[in-house]
C-alpha cells in the first residue's frame, strides 16, 4: 500500500499533536521503520551534516539517512516545545521511548482524521517514501542504502509499485513515431 504525496501531506497535517507530527514526519521523511523512529535520541539528529544517525537498525546495522531542512525545522519546533533530553520521542515515562504501538495508533488516528480510506500503517509511510523516491528517478542503490536493505532485490520491489514512473516511460514505439513525424517535410 502506497499513499500519494497529497495523502501523505494530509496525514501529517492531521497528526494528533506536534510530537506525533514530528515522529510521523521522520518516518516518512527519512523512510524509517517504527522501531527506528521510537529509538531515536536527540543526539542522533546531526544538523551540521544534515543527517539522522540510525543505530542498530534491522539486522543490527547502523546507517545515516537524510535530514531535510523542513524536517529539521519541524524537529526543532518539537524540541523547543518539549525539550526532550535523551529520547527524541519520549513515552509517558520520559526515561523510556515512545512505544511503536503509540506511534502506530497516532498514525491510524491521523489517517482517519485525514479521511484516507486506504489501510494505513507506519510501514505505509516507509513504502510511500521509497516509492516517491523511485518516482523522482533516484537510483535504486541510493534508496537501498537509505532504507537499510541488505539486498537490492528487497528495494527493487518498490520499482514495481511506482505506477507514476511506469506511466511516464516513453515507449520505444512512441520514439519511432516521433522520429518519423520529425523526418516528414512540413506541409
Amino acid at each position: 500500500m502506497v499513499l500519494s504525496v497529497e495523502e501523505v501531506a494530509r496525514l501529517l497535517d492531521a497528526a494528533p499533536g506536534l510530537k506525533y507530527k514530528a515522529a510521523l514526519s521522520v518516518a516518512y521523511g527519512a523512510g524509517l521503520r517504527a522501531t527506528e523512529v521510537v529509538s531515536l535520541k536527540v543526539a542522533d539528529v546531526d544538523s551540521k551534516r544534515m543527517i539522522i544517525r540510525i543505530e542498530q537498525g534491522k539486522g543490527g546495522k547502523d546507517r545515516n539517512v537524510m535530514l531535510s531542512p523542513h524536517l529539521l525545522e519541524l524537529l526543532r519546533a518539537w524540541w523547543k516545545a518539549a525539550r526532550p533530553r535523551g529520547w527524541l520521542f519520549p513515552g509517558r515515562d520520559p526515561a523510556q521511548p515512545m512505544t511503536t504501538r503509540q506511534l502506530n495508533r497516532a498514525c491510524h488516528a491521523a489517517a482517519q482524521m485525514a479521511e484516507i480510506s486506504k489501510r494505513v500503517s507506519l510501514h505505509t509511510l516507509r513504502h510511500s517514501f521509497a516509492t516517491h523516491l523511485v518516482e523522482q528517478n533516484i537510483d535504486v542503490r541510493v534508496i537501498q542504502v537509505l532504507l537499510g536493505h541488505a539486498k537490492l532485490d528487497t528495494t527493487a520491489l518498490y520499482t514495481r509499485v511506482a505506477t507514476k514512473t511506469i506511466s511516464e516511460v516513453m515507449s520505444p514505439l512512441e520514439h519511432i513515431a516521433l522520429k518519423q513525424k520529425e523526418a516528414r517535410p512540413p506541409g
